[in-house]
């Protein structure tokens, strides 16, 4: 096996038009090797499926057409596929395919596919050979309808050899733009993601990814957007990482701070998984009839499901008292809910009259949770 072939030429030398094609493919080899081995093939900028609403002039059925916008895609073999402006997808092309199918509401896959047509352009000059030949070829495109299922073919496509160009029709790569529905003869809706199986999107292979001006930013979509999420690593005089929302000039509200010290701040509250034998605690001071809270954390289910065991202490306070008032606690006990019952008996014996009096109390408070060391933790 040989590597690539690299045309060379020397003065003087008589180029026949195969060398001039080698030229262009070996350019054509280097740049599908590049998008195939660097880069995730899949949709790189628009080629949405959208939908306007139509109503059958024959028999005043609403439905929809639909359309594919103008964009590109990089498919499996390193070829381009360009769509330079919207293409209507045609109701008969679909019929030809699945218009035998029993009706159903289960949505079926729309795929494009590299094709090479010759241009409506007039033909070269004529050769020496007395006749007019073909000096261009049209990088097109080519949609297709798939039978219901058919999404699965295409993760199961291969890639060609390491050294192998794009592949040139009729070698066929899909790429999944979408699902369309079809209801009464007509195309009825759009999907994007159906049965488990989604559109696509062009990736890129890196194991190191270097930002030219000091921070680098990953968002979930092409453009800024207010209230969306951004990660945002910078460097500088002062390194963070920083996770939150854009704002509305562009700027990212931060969430989540990690600098370069190792602190950490956030906006929120903070909870995570509890190792075995960890313990929390919550204090305060509670009073009669109270619900004593859990530690930061600690959930009602993890405590019912025996993950968390709760112990609580309770220490009877005693309230402000004139001079000759006895103070004697009754109750200080807490329940199941973690409810707290405090009582307490006052007893003046120089009032008029003396008697004792009940009333309800407060307790400080203090709850353990300690995470049960047999389970594996929270």
């Amino acid at each position: 096996m040989t590597g690539p072939l690299r045309p060379a030429f020397h003065e003087g030398q008589v180029l026949a038009a195969a060398d001039l094609t080698a030229a262009v493919e070996h350019a054509r080899g280097q740049s599908a090797r590049h998008a195939r081995h660097l880069h995730e093939w899949g949709i790189v900028e628009g080629l949405g499926l959208a939908t306007e609403n139509r109503t059958d002039p024959l028999t005043g059925v609403r439905h929809v057409e639909v359309s594919v916008a103008a964009g590109v895609a990089l498919d499996g073999t390193g070829r381009e596929v360009v769509v330079t402006d919207p293409a209507v997808l045609r109701e008969s092309d679909f019929e030809e395919v699945n218009g035998a199918d029993q009706p159903t509401d289960e949505p079926y896959p729309v795929f494009l596919t590299a094709a090479d047509r010759e241009p409506a352009q007039r033909p070269g000059p004529v050769s020496c050979s007395g006749s007019a030949t073909k000096t261009r070829v049209e990088e097109s495109y080519q949609i297709l309808f798939g039978r219901l299922g058919d999404e699965r073919l295409v993760e199961e496509q291969q890639p060609p050899a390491i050294g192998d160009p794009p592949a040139d029709p009729p070698a066929r790569w899909l790429i999944l733009l979408g699902y369309v529905r079809w209801t009464d003869g007509h195309f009825s809706g759009v999907e994007t993601t159906v049965r488990g199986v989604a559109v696509r999107f062009a990736g890129v292979r890196a194991d190191t990814v270097v930002a030219r001006s000091g921070a680098l930013t990953l968002r979930t979509a092409p453009a800024a957007q207010e209230g969306k999420p951004a990660l945002v690593l910078s460097g500088g005089d002062q390194p963070s990482l920083v996770f939150g929302l854009y704002q509305g000039g562009g700027a990212v509200a931060p969430l989540m701070t990690l600098a370069a010290n190792g602190n950490l701040a956030i906006a929120g509250s903070f909870s995570g998984r509890m190792p075995a034998g960890s313990t929390l605690v919550a204090s305060g001071t509670a009073t009669d009839g109270m619900l004593l809270p859990l530690p930061s954390g600690v959930t009602p289910e993890q405590v019912a499901d025996g993950r968390v065991v709760i112990h609580v202490q309770l220490t009877p306070r005693t309230p402000p008292l004139a001079d000759t008032t006895l103070y004697s606690p009754v109750e200080a006990t807490v329940d199941g809910d973690r409810r707290v019952r405090c009582r307490m008996r006052l007893y003046d014996p120089l009032a008029t009259p003396a008697k004792v009096v009940e009333q309800p109390g407060a307790v400080d408070f203090l709850v353990l949770a300690t995470v049960a060391a047999t389970n594996g933790g929270g």
